[in-house]
This record gives structure tokens, sequence and C-alpha cells, in this order.
């Protein structure tokens, strides 16, 4: 029977009368039944349907609703893409709409007409169908050329190519971009395609750690060389020996540690404070940061020949804001990957969380929108995150766009046209030409969207 390729349908119905004439209605589904709530989360986990047909009158009290929308609640949370169409009690409109905010897919009043039921089914399962592949297809778009990485933009598409080739050489590389944009990723990404992957990546944030710190902790020390030094420690660059050193916001490191670490990349050795001895060491740099390091140099703040000697290849991370359709598959992945951790089993985003995710300009990056969306996870009550959930819920009440393809072509349609009039002058005949459509058609169009037509004055 596990192998039946029909569609699987479960009844939770405790009436056995009923259930036989259910069963002969719905002869095209491999139909399983469960007579209360236990027997129905057993049978979900077993058979794995992807409808499921539930009376809210269930025992121990088929009186009332209570153990139908408890069931209800458990079904969803173990299984969010299912799909749960009640049955309700005539007239009982108050409970059906109660169900539907609990998650319920569709609702069905008694006396039963089999031939509507069969359809509000049959809709159901080609609906959950439709998901299951735009759930496959998405997966599949998130994969991406780095493991471990996000990338659907062609602007991070060829980052994650300039990594690929990047990586097997030896050259140091120069990460930049906002901060919160995936810096660090971009360099364990290096180092793991890199053949210096079995070797540590040794990571130190050069602007968190004060300056009398920072060189004894990059080069590290002998025992007594100041107070409190008492043992013999090597060094973060020393640690890396054999793999890769990761010097993130390098923008800030002290000048004067700057000319240091510049004698250590042309010698690849490092002595210890205290010590006398060169140490060699066979690493790989790779340094980030979201400073301007040329203003910095014209600044006097950063010396330029440490920046060639960092930056033999630089790499730039855009923005999120300006990553093109990207924020929602992050998103949507982050959300898988956060709901796994945290044991919560989500169905996904409502409308206007969807909206508002497309409409914010994610000043924090993709750090923001992690931060967001695990707090979302935890505040959220119902199987969809909405945009309060995430804190967006001003971006929506702002005029945040909702995620229509239609909308967005008419919106992109009505700005082409404008535009085109703006740059002709509002010579009707010379924005048709920029557009690529007859005059009747572009006078249809500006007739269409209230468009008001502004003729520039000509000495």
């Amino acid at each position: 029977m596990m192998t039946d390729p029909r569609p699987c349908l479960l009844i939770v119905e405790d009436d056995v009368g009923l259930q036989k004439q259910l069963r002969w209605c719905f002869d095209e589904y491999r139909v399983e039944f469960a007579k209360d709530r236990n027997e129905a989360l057993a049978q979900l986990r077993r058979f794995e349907p992807c409808v499921v047909l539930q009376d809210l009158g269930l025992p121990p009290c088929a009186e009332g609703v209570d153990e139908g929308l408890r069931t209800l609640q458990e079904l969803l949370a173990a299984d969010p893409h299912l799909k749960v169409i009640v049955v309700t009690a005539h007239g009982d409109r108050e409970n059906a709409v109660k169900a539907v905010g609990f998650g319920a897919y569709d609702f069905y009043p008694k006396p039963l007409d089999t031939d509507i039921l069969r359809m509000l089914v049959s809709r159901a399962i080609y609906i959950h169908g439709l998901e299951e592949q735009n759930r496959r297809l998405r997966e599949a778009t998130i994969e991406s050329p780095l493991a471990g990485m996000v990338a659907t933009d062609d602007s991070m598409l060829a980052v994650c190519r300039m990594v690929e080739k990047v990586a097997p050489t030896d050259v140091s590389v120069l990460i930049l971009g906002e901060s919160g944009t995936g810096k660090e990723l971009i360099a364990r990404a290096i180092h793991q395609a890199s053949s210096r992957r079995d070797g540590r990546f040794v990571a130190i944030n050069c602007a968190a750690i004060p300056e009398q710190l920072l060189e004894s902790e990059l080069y590290g020390y002998e025992k007594g060389a100041f107070t409190g030094a008492i043992k013999q420690t090597p060094g973060r660059i020393e640690t890396a020996n054999g793999g890769t050193l990761f010097l993130d916001e390098i923008g800030d490191m002290p000048t004067a540690l700057q000319a240091k670490l510049l004698r250590f990349l042309q010698n690849r050795v490092v002595e210890r404070i205290g010590g006398r001895g060169e140490i060699p060491v066979d690493i790989r740099v790779v340094c980030a940061t979201h400073r301007d390091l040329k203003s910095r140099i014209a600044q006097q703040q950063f010396r330029d020949d440490l920046f060639y000697r960092i930056s033999e290849v630089s790499i730039s991370l855009p923005p999120l804001r300006d990553r093109h359709g990207e924020t929602l598959v992050l998103a949507h992945a982050l959300l898988k990957r956060f709901s796994r951790l945290q044991k919560r089993a989500m169905r996904g985003f409502s409308d206007d969380a969807l909206a508002a995710i497309q409409a914010y300009s994610w000043p924090g990056n993709v750090r923001e929108l992690e931060n967001k969306i695990k707090s979302a996870l935890i505040m959220v009550d119902g199987p969809l995150i909405s945009a309060r959930d995430l804190g967006l819920a001003e971006v929506v009440a702002g005029g945040a766009a909702p995620l229509n393809l239609k909308e967005a072509r008419t919106r992109a349609e009505k700005q082409a046209i404008q535009q085109a009039l703006k740059i002709s002058g509002g010579v009707v005949s010379r924005a048709a030409e920029l557009l690529g459509v007859s005059r009747p058609t572009l006078y249809d169009l500006v007739s269409k969207y209230g468009i008001q037509i502004e003729v520039a004055l000509r000495e």
C-alpha cells in the first residue's frame, strides 16, 4: 500500500457509516481513516497524506469543536504544508472562520454534497502539488556554486565565479563590502575551495581588539615578555601555519601594526614579542573591510604599500538591497535553516511579510535579515510569519509593494513611459520610438495609466 502512486487522502471521522460513504466517494485516491486526534497524528506520520478531510466534532467531545481545533493545530504543526479541509456543523460559520485562522485550507458545512466535496479535495491536492513543485524549484534555485552560500543575483553569481578562480591560487585577496554582506563567508569559501582546506582557518577582527593587545594576538609572545605573560604563547599568524589567516576589518588596523604586517607579508616570518628568533610561517592571507581604503590612504590612515600587497585580487560584495530578487530567496533559505535548528515547523511567510521583505532596504544586509527571521521564529504564533513578526509592520503601512507579477509589470511599464516622455520633452512620437511602440499604442497606455504629458517649452 505504501507504494500506491495515487495521492493519499486522510479522513478524520469517527462515524463508521460516513467513513464507508467517503471511501466510495474518493475511490480515485488512496484513502486512510482516523477516528480521533491521536490516530490522526499516527496516520499522518505513517502515510504522509497531502490532504486531510477532518470533522471538527471529534471524540471525546464530539458535540464541541475544541478537540477538532486542537487536532487541526497539531496536524499543521507536524506538517505545515498539509492541506486540511474541515467539516463543520450547518451554519457554524464562527468556528469555520476560526479553523481557517488556525491554518485550515478550506471548510465545508454539513450535510455533505459529495460532488462539491470531491471538487474541494481535488483542488486541494492540485494546489499542494503546485506548492511542492515550487518548493523544489526554489530549493534548486537556492543551490549556488559554493557550498553554504545562497546566490541567485547576477552580481553574486559573478562573485562565486571569482572565488572559484582565485581559491586554487595562493594570491592575497581583499574582500570589500558593507557590514553584514557576508565577507567572512566568502573568506571561508576561498579557504574551503583551496589546497589549504585541511589546514586551519584563523580569523581575527582588527577593529574589535585594542591596539596594545592586537600585536600580541597576531604575533604571540614569549614567557616574561610583559606583565601577565606567564607562558610562551603562539600568535594567530603562527597558529594559521599551513592554512588561511583572515584579517577582518583590516581598514581599522593601527598604522604602527600595518608596517609590521607588511614586513611579515614580504618575508613570511614572525617574531614573538620578547623573542629573538624568526619563525617561518606558510599561510594564505585573506583580508576584508567595509572601509574605503583608497580614501584612507589619501588621509594617510592606511599604507598604500600594504594595500597593494593585500589586494592582489579584490572581490566586492554588493549590499543586499542591490541583489535583485535574492532577498526573498535568502529569506526562505534562512527560515528553513533556523526552523530546523529551533525545531519549529513553519509554512513560510504571509503576503504582507513577503511584500515587506522585498520593499525594505536592509541597511544591516544579510546579518539584519538573519536576526529578524530568528526573532520572528520566537515571536510567531501561527504557521506563517507576518510583517509584524519580522518587525516590519511599518514598511507595509508605508506602502510596501505586494509580491505580484502583474502589479510589478504595471509599475515598471508606467515608470518606463514616464521616463521616456521626460527624456523626449513630452514629444509622443519620440517617446514611442524610445519605447519601441507605435504612437497609437503609447497614447492608449498613457490613457490607461492616467499619465499627464507635459511638453517642454522650446525657445
